[in-house]
């Protein structure tokens, strides 16, 4: 019966971290497609290398190395592999903990790097009369400016406007993009913090599933030692 739920137990996390795995990959083919085809570097210029498509980069390297460690640990019933596998999501869940933990203490600086970052990426736009970046964003948003329209001027981007364009009267989006990002925040704020406590869940079953199955090994001496 033991060796039967044992075998359940390494057949389940096979099966998980596979499709982990998988997951991870999609993640880290998207990161590629969004670096390639989107430069928000343009919008951040000293976040650039914390902007979304870097974010799912790294994201879905970390997915695949991990879970790939899993399902190869639970697989071959690897010692050494499977305490590589505990190890790395206790200090991933750590990791997301903190980074949680700061982010709510520390808002209100972080929105106002945010603010200035997106001034600074503005005004160089403006001096490049290159805006492809900004469009995106500002149609994606229905936003104009950081704080608003005047943040353009003289030189208004075509999407900026919503009606009137090349008229003597010209409507533009009221919004400034800060505002709107801010909005878009805490609209999924609950969704994320939901998101981070089911991560963890899933996180702590891992971290159990593969001490459970370290244990039966030491205690069988299958596997390979450490």
């Amino acid at each position: 019966m033991a060796q039967g739920c044992l075998k359940c137990l390494k057949y389940t996390m096979c099966f998980a971290n596979l499709l982990i795995f998988i997951c991870g990959v999609a993640v880290l083919g998207f990161g590629v497609y969004m670096m390639v085809n989107f430069k928000l570097a343009a919008l951040t210029p000293t976040l650039a290398s914390f902007n979304f498509a870097n974010m799912l980069l790294v994201c879905g390297i970390v997915i695949t190395c991990v879970s790939f460690l899993g399902f190869l640990g639970a697989l071959k019933e690897n010692r050494c592999l499977l305490l590589t596998f505990f190890l790395l999501l206790f200090i991933l869940m750590l990791v997301e903990l903190t980074v949680a933990c700061l982010l709510l203490m520390y808002e209100g600086e972080i929105g106002r790097l945010v603010k200035e970052d997106l001034t600074k990426g503005l005004e160089k736009a403006r001096g490049s009369n290159s805006t492809s970046e900004w469009d995106l964003v500002q149609e994606t948003l229905d936003c104009c400016g950081v704080e608003n329209v005047t943040d353009w001027l003289p030189n208004i981007p075509r999407s900026c406007y919503t009606s009137g364009w090349g008229s003597s009267k010209p409507e533009y989006r009221k919004q400034g993009c800060l505002l709107m990002l801010k909005n878009l925040f805490e609209e999924n704020f609950l969704t994320t913090g939901i998101s981070v406590i089911v991560l963890c869940i899933i996180e702590v079953l891992g971290m159990c599933f593969a001490m459970t199955l370290f244990c039966h090994i030491s205690r069988s001496g299958l596997g390979y030692k450490l």
